[in-house]
């Protein structure tokens, strides 16, 4: 029965949901139209929050482990650079610092150093922050700010080993974006750079290719720093330089933004910073928006991740979290920083039902029910939040 598809348990006559209205529901017009910046994703696959920020439906993921380029989430901190840093992708240069031998190195350059291709989940830290009840200021977002995607690119170690290595006494690894910064402003109040432990280096990649294509503008090319594990904002797009330092960055955004602020007070450098996601998963169907769901047997079925852990096993629930069952995993294990797939058949019985998943990493941290509250409602992993009703006749 658990390789049977919900279509294929419909046509043997044990229920599940009806694929008919479930296009019906995925035709769904967006709110707002897309941005130009993303005018090519598939419009019934997003939801329009602003011009920087685009979200992914959550019927809209499927069930196969990398998500499509065009239904990827956009989340800019700055308007992104003009198109034309694209027309000659090889020559765009970055900065090398805090290395024996500092220097510059262009797109073309690094491309002779080596290639490796990783799969990461790219999840902004708001992620979930639609939940909060508090409304933390920022983009609302459900579960769409998230997606699983292959980078390819040269592995930043093999970079900072060509220039001589680090010198000594540096703690992070810092990444700035080439973004134009607006005039008669302090740079630091806008800059995006972010400082992340150094032990990020040994996995850390600049990309120049996503899912098979030259990275697009929406998504950082021609070159992004991707530091697998790592919530978004830590993988800066447009990078325009590397720095091995000994401090953080002073800049706004690493300073005092993206900080695990308690509710009603500042953000400050004392504070944890957003980097490692934490173990979370969440049911992507059946969901009543797809259409009329009947009785009978149906699969359950969604994602889970760890952040720089594997996922070992994900629960299920069908009714809120009073019981659970151990879903099984479907598709390739494209490695530790990747999501999983998980699949759970059950059979529903008309009503009302609260779907719900719980994940535990290969370390045994599991889900928790509850969200830890902050002012800006960053890594929320409650299993209770991310929850779903579904009525069934």
């Amino acid at each position: 029965m658990l390789a049977a598809s919900a279509a294929g348990l419909g046509a043997l006559g044990l229920g599940g949901w009806s694929q008919d209205a479930q296009a019906q529901g995925a035709a769904a017009p967006a709110a707002k139209p897309l941005p130009s910046l993303a005018g090519w994703k598939d419009p019934k696959a997003m939801i329009v929050h602003s011009s920087n920020t685009v979200e992914t439906r959550r019927a809209a993921y499927g069930t196969s482990v990398i998500t499509p380029t065009n239904r990827l989430f956009v989340r800019n901190n700055l308007p992104a650079p003009d198109a034309s840093i694209l027309d000659q992708r090889d020559a765009w240069s970055v900065a090398f610092e805090g290395v024996k031998n500092p220097r510059s190195l262009t797109v073309a350059d690094l491309k002779t150093l080596g290639v490796e291709t990783v799969a990461t989940v790219l999840q902004c830290s708001g992620n979930g922050r639609g939940f909060f009840p508090s409304k933390p200021s920022g983009t609302p977002w459900q579960v769409g700010a998230a997606g699983c995607v292959l980078w390819s690119g040269v592995p930043l170690r093999t970079v900072i080993h060509v220039l001589g290595g680090a010198q000594d006494g540096m703690a992070y690894l810092t990444g700035t974006g080439g973004e134009k910064l607006p005039e008669g402003v302090d740079p630091l109040t806008v800059l995006v750079e972010r400082s992340v432990p150094l032990k990020a280096l040994e996995d850390a990649l600049l990309a120049w290719e996503m899912n098979g294509e030259p990275l697009s503008l929406a998504h950082g090319g021609p070159l992004r720093l991707i530091v697998p594990g790592y919530q978004g904002v830590n993988n800066v797009k447009y990078v325009k330089r590397i720095a091995l330092t000994r401090e953080q960055s002073t800049a706004r955004i690493m300073a005092s933004r993206y900080r695990m602020v308690p509710p009603g007070a500042k953000g400050n450098p004392g504070l944890p910073s957003v980097w490692e996601m934490v173990v979370k998963s969440w049911i992507n169907g059946p969901l009543s928006e797809e259409g009329t769901l009947r009785a009978g047997w149906t699969q359950i079925h969604g994602v889970a991740f760890a952040g720089t852990r594997e996922v070992r096993g994900v629960e299920v629930s069908t009714d809120g979290g009073k019981s659970w069952q151990q879903a099984q995993f479907v598709g390739p294990d494209l490695g530790r920083f990747a999501w999983r797939q998980f699949v759970l058949p059950v059979q529903l019985a008309a009503g009302t039902h609260v779907l719900a998943s719980r994940a535990t990493d290969a370390a045994g941290n599991a889900q928790p029910r509850e969200r830890v509250e902050n002012s800006s409602g960053y890594n929320n992993n409650s299993w209770l939040d991310h929850a779903v009703t579904v009525t069934v006749a």
